[in-house]
C-alpha cells in the first residue's frame, strides 16, 4: 500500500522535493515551489482535457451539424497534437507536461469524424479513422525515428497558427462562429497559457515551449472572435424582437 502512495505521491513531487518538504521540512524551497506547482498545474490540465472538447462534441451531435467549423483547422490541429503527443512519449517527458495531449488528440479526432460525417463524408470519415490510427501506431512504436517526430513537433508552430487563422477566417468570412463552443474556446485558451509555464519548468523544449506561445495567441484570436459575434448576434437578436412587437 505505501508503494502505491509513494508512487502516486511521485506525480506532484519530485524525489529531491519530498525529502525539502517532508524529511527537511523546507516548504519555502523556491526550486521545489516551482517545480510542484507545474506539476500541478500538468495533472490539472490533464484533468480538463478529458472533458475541454466534449461541449463542442456534444454541440455537433445535438444539431447534427458542422457548420462554420473548418475541417482543414480541426485537422492540422490533431496533426499538432499527434506531433507533440508522440514526440514528447518516446522523448520520456513527464506525463503532467504532455499527457492533455492524448485525450484532445481522442476528442479532436472525434470532432473531425463527425464533421465529416455531418458535411456527407462518412467513406471518407470511416477511411481518416483508419489511416490515423495505423500512424499512431507506428508513432509510438519506436517505429519512427527521433529525429523525424522532432521534425513534425517542430511543423507544429506554424500548423497551430495556419490552424487557428483558418478557423478565424471562416467565423470573420460567415459572421458568426457557426457551432464553435465557447467552453471549449476558452478552455483551450487557458490550457495552452498554463502550458508554457509546464513546458518550461519541466521539459525546457525550445519548441513545444514557442508552439505553446504562439498557441495561446491563435487561441486567444478566437476568443476575441466568440466574445464580439456573441454580442452581434444579441444586438441582431433584440432587433428582431422589436420589429416583431
Amino acid at each position: 500500500m505505501a508503494q502505491y502512495i509513494r508512487k502516486a505521491t511521485l506525480l506532484l513531487f519530485t524525489q529531491e522535493c519530498m525529502k525539502e518538504y517532508f524529511n527537511k521540512f523546507n516548504f519555502f524551497h523556491v526550486g521545489c515551489f516551482k517545480t510542484t506547482l507545474s506539476k500541478a498545474l500538468g495533472l490539472g490540465i490533464i484533468g480538463g482535457s478529458l472533458i475541454v472538447k466534449v461541449p463542442q462534441i456534444l454541440k455537433l451531435l445535438k444539431n447534427k451539424s458542422g457548420d462554420g467549423i473548418n475541417i482543414f483547422s480541426i485537422l492540422l490541429d490533431l496533426f499538432a497534437i499527434t506531433a507533440m503527443s508522440s514526440y514528447s512519449f518516446c522523448s520520456r517527458f513527464p506525463f503532467s507536461a504532455w499527457g492533455d495531449g492524448v485525450f484532445l488528440g481522442l476528442q479532436t479526432l472525434m470532432i473531425a469524424i463527425l464533421v465529416m460525417h455531418y458535411n456527407g463524408d462518412t467513406a471518407k470519415a470511416t477511411f481518416f479513422l483508419s489511416t490515423y490510427i495505423a500512424v499512431i501506431s507506428a508513432a509510438n512504436s519506436g517505429l519512427v525515428p527521433i529525429n523525424i517526430l522532432w521534425a513534425c513537433q517542430a511543423m507544429n508552430i506554424p500548423i497551430v497558427l495556419i490552424s487557428k487563422f483558418m478557423q478565424a477566417y471562416t467565423n470573420y468570412t460567415n459572421g458568426s462562429t457557426g457551432q464553435l463552443s465557447a467552453p471549449t474556446c476558452f478552455l483551450l485558451f487557458f490550457g495552452s497559457l498554463a502550458r508554457i509555464f509546464t513546458s518550461i519548468q519541466e521539459t525546457g523544449d525550445t519548441t513545444m515551449i514557442m508552439m505553446y506561445v504562439c498557441s495561446t495567441l491563435a487561441n486567444a484570436i478566437i476568443v476575441i472572435q466568440l466574445l464580439y459575434y456573441w454580442n452581434v448576434d444579441v444586438k441582431s437578436k433584440e432587433k428582431i424582437q422589436k420589429k416583431s412587437q
